[in-house]
């Protein structure tokens, strides 16, 4: 059963000043918080881009509270673009900000393109309970990129002329872990008309988890 996703626009303090953001949620106990990150600040990308909100939702649907952000310098959140480390900075303090909301809360992270990079990167060092990357560019991650261990779900479309779909496997091969692959047949970076599909991949994966820990 689809439930009303009610979204409260919210401030949270970052290295680089306020950082603008949203909190996606049903009105029932949360069992989770999902840290969703956009593609790139430089390319248009924002919080508002359809992928991070259909991530944010469909984690909200199962049940947590996802707060989607606005990397510096984009929109009211405050700074510049800082090359993706400064990114990742961000991501951290949004998760710290969710963690001292909302205590004792496993954290989920989620991230479309360049976002999905900026996830990857610091699931480890977020203790991520587990993350989705979505048509993620593995030449983004930093030289000291450490693979998380958390269940990690990875979309690709395989028509991806972006984020090209058998360059980032390759790259995948060279991590040492393996998440669970949906490579999306015909789907384009920006999966166009599929985002049903990228919905119901979250819920499959996830759902049971977060369903168990209800």
């Amino acid at each position: 059963m689809r439930r009303v996703v009610k979204s409260e626009a919210v401030i949270l303090p970052g290295p680089a000043g306020r950082i603008e953001a949203a909190i996606d949620s049903i009105e029932e106990t949360a069992r989770a918080i999902a840290v969703v990150c956009h593609p790139h600040p430089l390319q248009q990308g924002t919080m508002q881009n359809k992928v991070v909100t259909t991530v944010a939702r469909a984690f909200a649907q199962l049940g947590a509270h996802a707060l989607r952000f606005n990397f510096r310098g984009v929109g009211a959140s405050e700074g510049r673009y800082a090359e993706g480390v400064g990114e990742r900075a961000d991501a951290l303090a949004a998760i710290a900000w969710s963690r001292a909301r909302w205590p004792g809360l496993d954290v989920y992270l989620g991230g479309f393109s360049f976002g999905a990079a900026i996830a990857l990167a610091i699931a480890a060092e977020a203790r991520a309970r587990g993350l989705v990357t979505i048509a993620p560019p593995f030449d983004r991650l930093p030289a000291d990129f450490a693979a998380p261990t958390c269940p990690w779900l990875s979309i690709h479309g395989t028509a991806d002329d972006v984020v090209p779909f058998a360059a980032a496997e390759a790259r995948l091969a060279t991590l040492g872990v393996r998440p669970r692959v949906l490579a999306m047949k015909d789907a384009g970076h920006f999966f166009h008309g599929r985002l049903l599909e990228v919905d119901e991949a979250i819920t499959s994966f996830f759902g049971p988890e977060l369903g168990a820990a209800s």
